[in-house]
């Protein structure tokens, strides 16, 4: 956690806050949209809002199982006779004077009836029911349009749906949704060093585990995700696949190739096919990261250390590729947390701990898991969250630093 060598002319690389809201001034939203059923659209956002043509409740309802009253007739004697009994889904007749109705939670309060009185407060002798006391006028009723008036949005546009929009939307009868269609994301993996899980790894060659951080990534953000394999490290070769990647995608995503070694051929790839803004970030781990475009279509560059691409994605592709989408919610989530821990030394860089969450007397704290080198992967299984480091800034114990959690981040 310390600061090392690599900060070392950090002066002329862009703030993370900077380079996020210069890309998501860039991002354009995809113009396509289809019509899904209610029950397909998990995960998908509106291209229009959707409002209410109905009341919810449709109409006034019982919020116990009781007897409704009218309270006048209380006032003369806390005994009346029930002269009906109504069941939810059906409707009951006006309540007659001086009488009483058996109802249940969710049904229609009858006409004339302004008070429940939950069963736990009478006592019942055959045709007749005793009352404990007189209720307010409105006791345990709920009123027509409690929930939802006609005119009302229940889902903006912009919104990705999840199982809570679903429900308002069912609730007022509503079955069929505009939304954006899926975006397509060719994700390039480079290097003569990958193999794919499964085939025999020689001497000098490792895993392909950032092809599944970044699939899994994007299939949760509901994206179709393409992949043609990995790309050796040739110049004719990585161009070659990221042309064809621009003709099928609406983003082209890759990791590894971005810096400026001898065997690094994206950026010089995909300058000879549009253009390219090669963005050096002020944020650790994940420095090298580009942006730019191959013809029209929008490309994004990673590092190739896997937590670098797990922290990138998450902070600056995850927004990029939600303002894409359509969505009107597209910053990373978080809330402050007190450090368990501190750091004497700053660091100009605005640094990205994997980090748990402990409880300690009644306060929740942060530490950093146990190493933060770009390239151990196995921490951020161990974490619950990135926490925060602001560039330039020492860390005492007890400090209030903002914590991304990843169930926000991976949902």
């Amino acid at each position: 956690m310390s600061a090392c060598g690599c900060d070392s002319g950090s002066d002329r690389l862009m703030p993370f806050a900077e380079a996020l809201k210069t890309l998501l001034t860039s991002a354009q939203c995809i113009e396509e949209t289809e019509i899904l059923l209610l029950d397909q659209a998990n995960g998908r956002v509106l291209a229009e809002p959707v409002i209410s043509k109905i009341s919810v409740p449709p109409a006034a309802n019982s919020a116990m199982d009781g007897y409704a009253v009218n309270i006048e007739s209380l006032s003369e004697g806390l005994c009346l006779p029930v002269s009906q009994r109504i069941p939810a889904g059906q409707q009951g007749e006006a309540l007659q004077p001086g009488t009483a109705a058996r109802i249940f939670t969710g049904s229609e309060i009858p006409p004339g009836a302004n008070a429940v009185v939950m069963q736990e407060r009478c006592i019942r002798q055959g045709d007749k029911v005793t009352f404990e006391g007189v209720p307010e006028a409105g006791a345990n009723i709920r009123p027509a349009g409690q929930d939802v008036l006609p005119g009302t949005c229940v889902a903006e546009k912009g919104a990705r749906l999840d199982s809570r929009h679903q429900g308002v939307i069912a609730s007022v009868g509503v079955n069929r949704l505009k939304v954006y269609r899926r975006l397509r994301v060719e994700i390039i993996t480079t290097g003569d060093e990958l193999v794919m899980p499964g085939e025999p790894c020689a001497a000098g060659q490792i895993y392909n585990s950032n092809y599944f951080i970044l699939r899994g990534m994007l299939e949760t953000l509901g994206c179709e995700v393409i992949f043609t394999g990995i790309i050796g490290d040739t110049l004719a070769g990585t161009r070659d696949a990221l042309s064809l990647a621009a003709e099928r995608a609406d983003l082209v995503l890759s990791s590894g190739g971005v810096s400026v070694g001898e065997e690094d051929y994206v950026k010089a790839a995909v300058e000879s096919l549009g253009e390219l803004d090669l963005w050096r970030l002020a944020i650790k781990p994940g420095k090298p990261l580009a942006y730019g475009r191959i013809g029209q279509v929008p490309f994004m560059g990673l590092p190739g250390n896997p937590a670098a691409v797990l922290v990138t994605f998450l902070m600056i592709a995850r927004p990029y590729l939600l303002s894409m989408q359509g969505c009107n919610a597209v910053e990373p989530p978080c809330f402050p947390v007190k450090s368990g821990f501190k750091r004497d030394k700053a660091i100009p860089r605005d640094e990205f701990l994997r980090a748990s969450l402990e409880w300690s007397e009644g306060q929740l704290y942060a530490a950093p898991i146990h190493s933060q080198s770009s390239g151990v992967l196995s921490s951020s299984v161990m974490a619950q969250g990135f926490l925060r480091i602001p560039a330039q800034q020492k860390v005492c114990e007890h400090d209030l630093l903002p914590f991304y959690p990843f169930d926000g981040l991976l949902s």
